[in-house]
């Protein structure tokens, strides 16, 4: 004769036979941090790609209005200015080149000796520009060097 368990609701032998509520939430809990923080990674990545978009628009706009210096725009002391592309607004000042007190090495004064022994002036592009990005008023300032015979 074979000998049959009976098990009663105290016995020693109980199976698990799925997940408890708690760990079922706990598990929810730590999806919804993980989900939360690759969001916040997609966000600043995009708010990056954004930021670099924006400067890489603005070089190419600065590129062209400070190429224009010395065909549109005369290599002579005075101030340009306009809007471009219905968002940025730029400013253009050209002064003649002097090493100044604040840009006293020796690399700025041996330009300007250059400058006098070979006939040419030199001219200090500065453009400055503004737009805006998102709520954010940005701007930048650009610099350059432009040169002209000085009998012309």
């Amino acid at each position: 004769m074979k000998r049959l368990k009976v098990l009663q609701s105290g016995g020693a032998r109980q199976s698990s036979q799925g997940f408890t509520l708690l760990e079922v939430m706990l598990a929810f809990v730590i999806f919804a941090l993980s989900f939360a923080t690759v969001l916040e990674i997609v966000a600043g990545s995009m708010r990056s790609v954004r930021r670099a978009s924006d400067d890489t628009e603005v070089a190419l706009f600065v590129q062209s209005i400070v190429d224009l210096v010395g065909n549109e725009i005369p290599i002579e002391e005075g101030q340009y200015g306009g809007t471009g592309m219905d968002r940025y607004e730029w400013q253009l000042e050209l002064t003649l080149y002097a090493a100044s007190d604040d840009d006293v090495s020796e690399a700025a004064v041996n330009t300007v000796e250059l400058a006098e022994l070979s006939g040419i002036e030199l001219y200090r592009v500065d453009l400055y520009i503004d737009w805006k990005s998102g709520n954010r008023q940005r701007d930048m300032h650009f610099s350059t060097i432009r040169s002209v015979l000085a009998n012309r």
